[in-house]
């Protein structure tokens, strides 16, 4: 049985014998090959996804968060707050209910999807809808935690998220046997491309592994502040996850993309909704629109001819496809999908078979 990432990990991250036994059994999540899709990426890449979205709360926040909040009460804290476009609200909140203190969340108002919102509500969090952007939610969160010692700041910008989040390239690194040749995400705040390299670079030192992928990041167009090099103040995109303008670990991804070989890179919102619809109906894994960028972007890299025939690629897909239900459900999803028909076994076989080759 998987144990968490304190328990399987811990003799890379920073326990001590006062550190609290805290976990929700994050971590341990699959990797797995994609055929079909990486046919569709192109390139004859042999494609592998990191599904993060089978974390307790969803997605690949609760790795770091189980860190963060374990030596926050270590150091005395009973109150997290954060600053989130959903998924870190969410996964504060379930680990301030597991360990049994309060947690508030800033969000940047009307601009996080409605399932992370009920997730953090549900986790008993209080929640405040600040008028402004990602961006201005963090300065503020930030101010509070340097002025207030009592709140415990656990967004990425605090060093323990990056160490927790670390671990998935320790866990891809054992499922492949070895480090892929590329590894692919989406870049928001940036801390899950640094705290990735970070990962590949301890294995190898560790003398675990005997080479390092290239990192390529990808920003949606319309919050590419690392891609166009300088803020976006009114970043916008379908992927929620993803909407920041001023990614609190910019420049350390930016050394992660460049001292890999890799790159930091924006696709289209067009693009990413291409790659969520045939992630899901090409891999039979549903995941968030953000989750999408990488897999967008290696598409265009492919075509671009910037990926080799038999490399093994990883694209991470950070977060699980029922955390935004709005856009899964978009242009009336459902109702062109469901067919109308008489509960008849004639009517229903005839409906089913139409088409089908099948007489």
């Amino acid at each position: 049985m998987w144990r968490g990432v304190w328990a399987e990990w811990g003799r890379f991250l920073p326990r001590t014998e006062k550190t609290p036994e805290l976990t929700l059994y994050e971590g341990g999540t699959p990797l797995l090959p994609a055929p079909r899709l990486a046919e569709w990426v192109g390139g004859g890449v042999r494609l592998y996804l990191k599904f993060e979205g089978q974390n307790p709360t969803g997605s690949f926040k609760d790795r770091g968060m189980v860190v963060a909040v374990a030596k926050a009460l270590e150091a005395g804290a009973r109150h997290l707050v954060c600053a989130s476009t959903g998924n870190t609200s969410a996964s504060a909140a379930a680990y301030a209910a597991a360990a049994g203190i309060r947690a508030s969340v800033l969000i940047p108002a009307g601009k996080i999807a409605r399932g992370k919102l009920a997730q953090a509500a549900r986790y008993g969090a209080r929640i405040l809808a600040v008028r402004g952007n990602f961006d201005q939610a963090l300065a503020v969160a930030r101010q509070l935690a340097e002025s207030r010692p009592e709140l415990a700041l656990v967004n990425s910008v605090n060093p323990m998220r990056l160490e927790g989040q670390k671990t998935a390239a320790f866990e891809v690194v054992e499922q492949l046997g070895e480090a892929p040749d590329v590894l692919a995400l989406p870049v928001g705040n940036a801390g899950n491309i640094t705290a990735y390299w970070m990962g590949f670079l301890e294995y190898r030192r560790a003398g675990l592994s005997r080479k390092l992928p290239r990192l390529f990041g990808f920003q949606a167009e319309g919050a590419a502040p690392l891609v166009l090099g300088h803020p976006v103040e009114r970043p916008e995109t379908v992927a929620t996850a993803i909407r920041i303008g001023r990614p609190a670990s910019g420049e350390k991804a930016l050394a992660a993309a460049r001292d890999s070989g890799g790159a930091i890179l924006a696709v289209s919102d067009a693009e990413i909704l291409e790659a969520y619809a045939a992630v899901a109906r090409l891999s039979g894994l549903f995941a968030e629109p953000a989750s999408a960028a990488p897999v967008a972007g290696l598409r265009r890299l492919a075509a671009e001819g910037r990926l080799e025939a038999g490399q093994r690629v990883v694209a991470v897909l950070t977060g699980n496809g029922l955390k935004d239900p709005e856009t899964a459900l978009g242009g009336d999803l459902v109702e062109r999908s469901v067919e109308s028909v008489e509960a008849e076994p004639r009517a229903v076989a005839e409906r089913l078979l139409a088409g089908s080759g099948v007489a």
